[in-house]
C-alpha cells in the first residue's frame, strides 16, 4: 500500500550485506559525519566571521539548494539577530534548514527510514515501488540515485542515503510531473499528415495586436523555438518589387519576405526534426510572387519540398518521411502530375487563374446570434441544393478571380489550400492534398451541430482553424473545442498569454515537444461514431486522484510589500465537455513559502486521450478578484503517479523555478 494510505508501514530488517554497510556508519556517528559534511562545505566562506545575503544565495547555490531570492531575503532578514545584514555560521544552518528541510519529505523520508537517519538501498527500492510506482526497478536502481543525489561522501560509500540525498532527489527532474518518457518522440511517425495535431500560429509575425502592432522576426523565431509546425505569412507587394510581410490594410509594420524565410530557414529544426509548413496568406501580384518562389528556393534549397515523393503520388506522407523538409500552403493551379512535368522548364512570366468564393466568415459571425440553428437533416438538404447550384454554374457568393504565377503555384505539393464549403462537397470532391482553413465561428458551429461529421472529415482532411477578425487584440479562443474534433491546425496567437496558449503549450509537451502528436484512434478512424458532446458509452475512463500536499517557494503577491500572499489552487480538467470539471483549494493566509494544504480531489476523466490538467495558483484578492501567481499545464496520460512536484509557469510562459506544487498522484482505468 502506498504511503498516503498507511502511514504506519515500517520497513523489513536489511539483509547482512545492507547491515554491514550500515555498521560503517553507526548512528552515534551520524551527527559527527553530518555536522563535518556541512563545515567542509562552509567554513570557507565563514573565515572572516559573517556572510551578506550575497553570499548566502551564493552558498545556498554551492550546497545545491535552489532558492527564489525575495523568500531567501526575508528569511535572512528574519534570522540576522544583530539586523546587521551579516549573519554567523549558525544563522546560516538555521537558513538552511529552513530551506532544505521540508516537513512533507521528513515525513516520508522517516517511514521508510528504519533509523529515521539512513536510507539502505532497500529501503529506496521500496520507496519507489510503493510511492513512485517506478515498475521497472532493478538491484542497481537505488545504488545509481544514491551516487547521484547523495552529497556525503560517508554515506554514498556505505550506500546509503541520508535525508540530505533524499531531499535533492526529491527536488530533482526524476521527481516532476510529468513523466520523462515522454520528453522524447515516441509515437509513430509514419502514419499520414492528418493523423497528426500540427502546432500551428496565426499572423506569426504579429509580437502585439493585430491593427497597429509592430510585426517582428521573433514571432517567427520564439514560435520555432517552441515547436511550432505550421507559421503564418502574410504577403503583400512592397516597392522595388520586394514582397513584404505585414497585416494586410492595418498600420502593422512591415517585414521584407525573404528576410522572414532567412529567419525561418535558420531556426526551423532547432527544435524538432519535423516538417516546417509554411502557411501563406498571398496577396502579390504575379511578378513578385515569382520573387516569392524565388527566395523560397535560393534560401531553402533541397530543403524545400518542391515534387511528390514517389511513395506518396496519391496520398499525403508521413511526418517521418517529411523530416528537416519545408511544405508551402497556399493556392496550386493543376495537378501534381502536371507540376513535376514542369520540372526544370523555365516559367517565368507564367500565370494561371482561379475563381474564389469571397470570405464569408464576416458574416457567419454576425448570423452567430441570429434564431436556432438549422437541425441537421435540414442542412444536409442545404449542402446538397448549394452542390446542385454550383454544379449548373449558378454562383452561391460572390467570386473573385486570383492570378497564381506558375511558379509559385508549383511549389505546392501536399498542402495546397482550398476553401471549405460544406462537409458534403469535400466527400465529393475534395483532394487528397487539399486543406481547409475555417474561421473559428464557422467551426464552433460544425463541432457542436455536426461533430462527427467534422471528424469525420479530419479523418482525411487537414484542416486549419484560425482566430475571428473582430479580435483585434490579439486574444486567442479555447482551442480545445477543436482538437476535440480532430481539427489538425488549430491556429493561435503565440504572442498572447492566457488559458489557449497554456493549454497550447501543456498539449504540445507530449512527444518530445516535437509539434506533431498522433490523435487518438477513434480521431483517425474513418468509420468512427466519436462525437465529442454525447455520453461516452464505449469509453475507458480513468479515475484520477490529486493530493494537493503544498507549495514550494511559491512566488509572492505582487501587492505585498514581503515574501507573503494568500495562496490558493485550482485543478481543471479540459477535454471534451462532459469532463471538463474544476476543484479549488481552501485559502492558506500570509504564506506564499511553504503553505500547507492536504486536501484531496477525485476526478473521472471518460476521454483521458483527450484531456489536459491544470494547476493555477492564486493570491486570493476580495475586491480585484484573484492574483495569477503561476500554472502548470500537461496531458492527463503524461503525469507520473506518486510524490510529485509541478513546477511553475507565469502568464507569459517563463519558468518560475524553484516555485512548484508537491502533489501525490494516483489513478487507475
Amino acid at each position: 500500500m502506498a504511503l498516503m494510505y498507511n502511514q504506519a508501514l515500517r520497513i523489513t530488517v536489511p539483509n547482512p550485506m545492507e547491515a554491514r554497510y550500515a555498521e560503517r556508519i553507526s548512528l552515534t556517528s551520524f551527527f559527527g559525519v553530518l555536522r563535518t559534511w556541512f563545515l567542509s562545505v562552509v567554513r570557507d566562506d565563514f573565515k572572516c566571521g559573517k556572510i551578506t545575503l550575497e553570499k548566502t544565495l551564493k552558498l545556498l547555490e554551492k550546497l545545491d539548494i535552489r532558492c527564489n531570492t525575495i523568500h531567501v531575503k526575508y528569511i535572512f532578514k528574519n534570522n540576522d539577530r544583530l539586523k546587521q545584514g551579516r549573519i554567523t555560521i549558525e544563522e546560516f544552518r538555521r537558513i538552511y534548514r529552513i530551506i532544505a528541510h521540508r516537513e512533507e519529505i521528513i515525513e516520508i523520508f522517516n517511514t521508510y527510514s528504519e533509523n529515521r537517519k539512513f536510507l539502505v538501498e532497500k529501503n529506496l527500492a521500496q520507496f519507489l515501488t510503493q510511492e513512485q510506482y517506478t515498475l521497472d526497478i532493478n538491484k542497481s536502481t537505488a545504488s545509481e540515485i544514491i551516487q547521484k543525489y547523495e552529497p556525503i561522501e560517508e554515506v554514498k560509500q556505505a550506500h546509503q542515503m541520508s535525508f540530505e540525498g533524499f531531499t535533492r532527489y526529491m527536488d530533482s527532474s526524476e521527481c516532476l510531473l510529468f513523466n520523462n518518457k515522454y520528453e522524447s518522440v515516441y509515437q509513430d511517425m509514419t502514419h499520414p499528415l492528418s493523423d497528426y495535431f500540427i502546432s500551428s500560429s496565426h499572423n506569426t509575425y504579429l509580437i502585439s495586436d493585430q491593427l497597429v502592432g509592430p510585426s517582428d522576426l521573433w514571432g517567427y523565431v520564439s514560435a520555432l523555438v517552441k515547436g511550432c509546425r505550421c507559421l503564418e505569412i502574410d504577403c503583400w507587394d512592397g516597392s522595388q518589387n520586394e514582397p513584404v510581410v505585414y497585416h494586410g490594410y492595418t498600420f502593422t509594420s512591415k517585414l521584407l519576405f525573404k528576410t522572414v524565410i532567412r529567419a525561418i530557414h535558420k531556426y526551423a529544426f532547432i527544435t524538432s526534426d519535423y516538417p516546417v509548413v509554411l502557411s501563406l496568406e498571398n496577396h502579390c501580384s504575379p511578378s513578385q510572387q515569382e520573387v516569392m518562389a524565388d527566395s523560397l528556393q535560393s534560401t531553402f534549397g533541397d530543403a524545400l519540398l518542391s515534387d511528390m515523393l514517389d511513395d506518396f503520388p496519391d496520398k499525403l506522407p508521413s511526418p517521418e518521411a517529411l523530416k528537416f523538409k519545408i511544405l508551402v500552403r497556399n493556392k496550386k493551379i493543376g495537378t501534381l502530375r502536371e507540376t513535376r512535368e514542369r520540372r526544370g522548364s523555365d516559367k517565368h512570366g507564367q500565370v494561371e487563374e482561379c475563381e474564389e468564393e469571397e470570405e464569408a466568415e464576416q458574416e457567419e459571425e454576425e448570423n452567430e446570434a441570429k434564431g436556432p440553428e438549422p437541425s441537421d437533416a435540414f442542412q444536409d438538404d442545404l449542402e446538397k441544393e448549394a452542390d446542385s447550384k454550383r454544379a449548373v454554374g449558378i454562383p452561391l457568393f460572390k467570386k473573385k478571380k486570383l492570378k497564381i504565377a506558375t511558379a509559385l503555384s508549383d511549389l505546392v505539393i501536399y498542402t495546397k489550400a482550398e476553401k471549405f464549403r460544406s462537409f458534403h462537397h469535400s466527400r465529393l470532391y475534395q483532394q487528397f492534398n487539399e486543406s481547409n482553413s475555417i474561421g473559428e465561428s464557422q467551426a464552433r458551429k460544425l463541432s457542436k451541430l455536426r461533430a462527427n461529421e467534422f471528424i469525420l472529415h479530419t479523418t482525411k482532411f487537414i484542416t486549419r482553424i484560425y482566430p475571428k477578425a473582430t479580435r483585434t487584440d490579439s486574444s486567442n479562443f479555447n482551442p480545445q473545442e477543436f482538437w476535440n474534433v480532430g481539427c489538425q491546425m488549430v491556429a493561435l496567437n503565440f504572442q498572447t498569454p492566457g488559458l489557449p496558449m497554456d493549454l497550447q503549450n501543456g498539449k504540445f509537451l507530449d512527444n518530445g515537444g516535437s509539434g506533431y502528436i498522433l490523435k487518438p484512434h477513434f480521431l483517425r478512424d474513418s468509420k468512427t461514431k466519436f462525437n465529442p458532446n454525447k455520453a461516452q458509452m464505449d469509453s475507458n475512463p480513468i479515475i484520477l486522484m490529486i493530493r494537493l500536499i503544498s507549495g514550494i517557494q511559491l512566488p509572492p503577491s505582487y501587492h505585498s510589500s514581503s515574501n507573503k500572499a494568500d495562496t490558493l489552487v485550482s485543478v481543471e480538467i479540459l477535454g471534451v465537455p462532459n469532463d471538463q470539471m474544476k476543484q479549488q483549494s481552501r485559502v492558506i493566509k500570509k504564506n506564499a513559502f511553504s503553505p500547507r494544504w492536504n486536501e484531496t480531489f477525485t476526478f473521472i476523466i471518460q476521454v483521458p486521450e483527450l484531456a489536459l490538467i491544470r494547476f493555477v495558483v492564486e493570491n486570493q484578492g476580495l475586491i480585484a478578484g484573484n492574483e495569477f501567481l503561476g500554472q502548470y499545464t500537461l496531458p492527463v496520460l503524461c503525469m507520473n503517479k506518486g510524490y510529485r512536484r509541478v513546477p511553475l509557469f507565469s502568464k507569459m510562459g517563463e519558468s518560475l523555478e524553484p516555485a512548484s506544487l508537491f502533489i501525490y498522484v494516483w489513478y487507475v482505468r
